[in-house]
């Protein structure tokens, strides 16, 4: 499995999109992502999204590369690039251990 150990190192240059078998749905204005496929202990694990990771999810297409979503998040959320890519970074790593996205 990839990680995103690198992602300063290559200049956020990995492209990530999302795992068949991930629902996202909306409920009182927050995203709930529900994995439907799988071991049934996966099936459990639900993951509640706060609206950066919300931004990030939904841009995890299989096209933009991390610089290109951190350049967007930098612009949305008026952080600085040093917040945007540790944000992103950690919520990558998370996405790839709960085996949400793949690269």
């Amino acid at each position: 499995m990839s990680n995103c150990s690198n992602y300063v190192d290559d200049t956020g240059s990995k492209i990530f999109k999302k795992n068949d078998g991930i629902v996202g749905r909306k409920i009182a204005g927050e995203l709930f992502l529900v994995p439907i496929r799988g071991k049934i202990a996966d099936m459990q694990r639900i993951f509640s999204l706060n609206p950066v990771g919300e931004f990030i999810w939904h841009n995890l297409d299989g096209q933009k590369t991390l610089s290109d979503i951190r350049n967007q998040v930098i612009d949305n959320f008026l952080v600085d690039t040093g917040e945007a890519e540790s944000d992103i970074r950690e919520f990558i790593s998370e996405l790839i251990k709960a085996d949400l996205i793949k690269e």
